[in-house]
C-alpha cells in the first residue's frame, strides 16, 4: 500500500508512470482541495480532477489540465455576453455575506461566472456540474468524488482531503485573493505578503462559526500506509493538507518520501519559489527540506547537489512522459526502501 499526496500538476506527472512500480489497485491518492473554487453556482476541484482525468484517459497533456479535446461553447457564450455588456472579463468575487451562504463546501471561494475568469471546456463542467448536484443531494465531497472516480473506472482510490470547506487566500500587496484568481485571473502578479487557509488555519473573519476544518476518517487511515509527496508546490499545494488538523501528526508516523520541485534554488514551474520566500523558506530544495521536517528521505535531480540530513534518491526529476513518470517513480520507491 502507498499513498500520494497530490497537488497541482507535480504528482499527477508522476502518478502517470507510477503504475510501473506501485500497483495502481493498492494506492491511495489524497487531492488538494484549497485551490476549490465554485464559479457561477458550480464547484471546481481542479487538483482532483487532474488526477480524475489524468487516470480515466481525459487529461490534455500539454497543459495538464483540462480535457483533451474540449469544447468550449459554454465559456466563449460567456465570455461574448460580458463584451457585449460592456463587462471587463476578469474575476468577480461574490459579496462577502455571499461567501458564507448556502453549501458550507464553497465557503469563501465563491466567483461569478459573468465574464468567467477560469477556462472551463464543455466536458469539464459536466463533471462540476455533476459533483455539485450530487453535494446539492446531501452527498459529501468524499462522496461525490468516489462517484466520480467509478464513472472514469479509475484504478486508485481518489480522496479530497477533506469534506470541510479550506480556501487558500493569497495576501497580496492589491490586498487578499483567492489562489485562483491570484494564479489564474491576476497572473501571479501581485506581489504576495503571506498565505491562508482559511478554515483551517485561523478564525474566518466574516464567520467564525464553521473554522477547524479536519481530514476525512479515510484519509487518516490512508495516511498510516507509507506516503509519497510528488513534486508539487509545497505552500499551495500540499500547505492546505499539512494545516489540517492531525495531518502534519499523521505524516510523522509513518514513512514519508517527497520529490523536489526544485534543483537546487530552480523552480520547475508555477509560482513556489515567491510562495515559499513569502512564508519564510529559502525558495530551494533546503528550503522544500525545511517544510517538510517529517520527511524521511528525498528524491533529488541528478544536477541537484544539495546536502540533506535524510536519505537522498537522484535521478532525472523532469516528466516529460510516462517512461520519465515510471523513472522517477522507481527512486521514489528507492527512497522509500532506504528510508524505513
Amino acid at each position: 500500500m502507498v499513498t500520494f499526496c497530490a497537488g497541482g500538476t507535480g504528482t499527477p506527472k508522476l502518478l502517470s508512470g507510477a503504475a510501473e512500480v506501485f500497483d495502481p489497485h493498492e494506492a491511495t491518492v489524497v487531492g488538494n482541495t484549497g485551490d476549490d473554487v465554485e464559479l457561477g453556482g458550480h464547484l471546481v476541484c481542479p487538483d482532483l480532477d487532474t488526477v480524475l482525468y489524468e487516470r480515466g484517459g481525459w487529461l490534455d497533456t500539454d497543459t495538464w489540465w483540462g480535457v483533451a479535446g474540449d469544447t468550449t461553447q459554454t465559456h466563449d457564450e460567456l465570455l461574448a455576453l460580458a463584451d457585449a455588456a460592456g463587462v471587463e472579463a476578469e474575476p468577480r468575487y461574490l459579496p462577502d455575506e455571499r461567501q458564507t451562504a448556502g453549501r458550507e463546501i464553497a465557503r469563501w471561494r465563491r466567483f461569478s461566472a459573468v465574464g468567467e475568469f477560469m477556462h472551463i471546456g464543455d466536458r469539464d463542467r459536466a463533471v462540476h456540474l455533476t459533483r455539485t448536484s450530487l453535494l446539492d443531494e446531501g452527498h459529501t465531497l468524499t462522496e461525490a468524488t468516489r462517484t466520480l472516480a467509478d464513472a472514469f473506472d479509475l484504478d486508485v482510490d481518489l480522496l479530497p482531503m477533506s469534506d470541510d470547506p479550506v480556501a487558500t487566500i493569497v495576501h497580496t500587496a492589491s490586498g487578499p485573493m483567492h489562489f485562483q484568481e491570484f494564479w489564474v485571473g491576476r497572473g501571479g502578479e501581485p506581489a504576495i505578503e503571506s498565505v491562508e487557509f482559511r478554515g483551517a488555519d485561523g478564525d474566518d473573519p466574516s464567520d467564525t462559526a464553521l473554522t477547524g476544518a479536519a481530514p476525512t476518517d479515510a484519509v487518516l487511515d490512508a495516511l498510516t500506509a507509507p506516503v509519497v509527496i510528488g513534486p508539487s508546490n509545497p505552500i499551495t499545494s500540499i500547505g492546505p493538507m499539512l494545516a489540517l488538523d492531525g495531518v502534519r501528526e499523521a505524516l510523522e508516523s509513518t514513512t514519508v518520501v517527497a520529490v523536489s520541485p526544485f534543483v537546487e534554488d530552480t523552480v520547475f514551474s508555477g509560482p513556489a519559489d515567491d510562495l515559499m520566500a513569502a512564508e519564510g523558506y529559502e525558495p530551494s530544495t533546503a528550503g522544500v527540506a525545511a517544510a517538510y521536517p517529517f520527511a524521511d528521505g528525498f528524491v533529488l535531480d541528478d544536477a541537484d547537489g544539495t546536502d540533506l540530513d535524510r536519505p537522498v534518491v537522484r535521478t532525472d526529476t523532469e516528466m516529460d512522459d510516462e517512461a520519465d513518470a515510471a523513472r522517477v517513480a522507481a527512486a521514489v520507491n528507492e527512497a522509500l526502501e532506504a528510508a524505513r
